[in-house]
């Protein structure tokens, strides 16, 4: 269980690349296989992920307490859903990047300074994508994204953002009643990903 010790605008930020500078010096985890940024634990994170040319690149809504070598349920079930796909590696990403395990606990009023770092990390991650292979985005945050105001406008900057990198949206699993793409958790490990219309799902919601 992660509580943030407060508002994430009490808590003194890495920029991203400083974090991404800094990031694998220590030996806590095999630098040849994951990313992750920042490289310790703290009340944000930016990326956590494995190498590869052709990542399957997750989206939830806010980190919780994964960390290179230990992951949760959720982590587990994006790694499998990226074997069966067949790509060679996974990203998990988030529309917000503080550390909450229960969304609830997370900031009331959007943190702009860490939204532009997040964001600065997205640009980081569609860059790293072979260039034969167009960045594929998962949208997998569930209904959660509803738990505050601003989320669904750090989906649209988001997805500005991909437009640069040409990236394809893909959801797995069955989208709610009010549209929402499924979560991770509890999908089977052969759910195949399908293409997902960003933009009129964020106008359906009104993001």
């Amino acid at each position: 269980m992660h509580i943030p010790s407060g508002a994430s605008q009490t808590v003194e930020l890495l920029p991203f690349e400083t974090a991404l500078a800094l990031s694998g010096q220590g030996d806590s985890y095999d630098r040849s296989r994951w990313l992750y940024v920042p490289d310790f634990y703290t009340e944000y994170r930016y990326i956590l992920g494995t190498l590869g040319a052709n990542p399957l690149i997750c989206i939830g809504v806010n980190p919780s307490t994964a960390e290179p070598g230990n992951l949760d349920n959720t982590l587990k079930s994006v790694r499998r859903i990226a074997d069966f796909n067949g790509f060679d590696s996974f990203i998990m990403f988030n529309v917000y990047a503080q550390r909450a395990t229960r969304p609830d606990d997370m900031d009331r009023v959007l943190n702009e300074r860490l939204h532009r770092e997040n964001m600065a990390a997205f640009r980081h991650v569609l860059s790293r994508v072979d260039g034969d292979c167009r960045p594929t985005v998962w949208a997998a945050w569930g209904a959660v994204i509803e738990k505050r105001p601003y989320l669904p406008g750090c989906v649209r900057d988001m997805v500005s953002v991909g437009e640069e990198y040409g990236a394809r949206w893909v959801c797995a699993g069955k989208c709610s009643k009010a549209g929402h793409p499924h979560h991770p958790l509890y999908l089977r490990k052969d759910e195949p990903v399908r293409d997902f219309d960003v933009n009129t799902y964020l106008d359906l919601i009104g993001g």
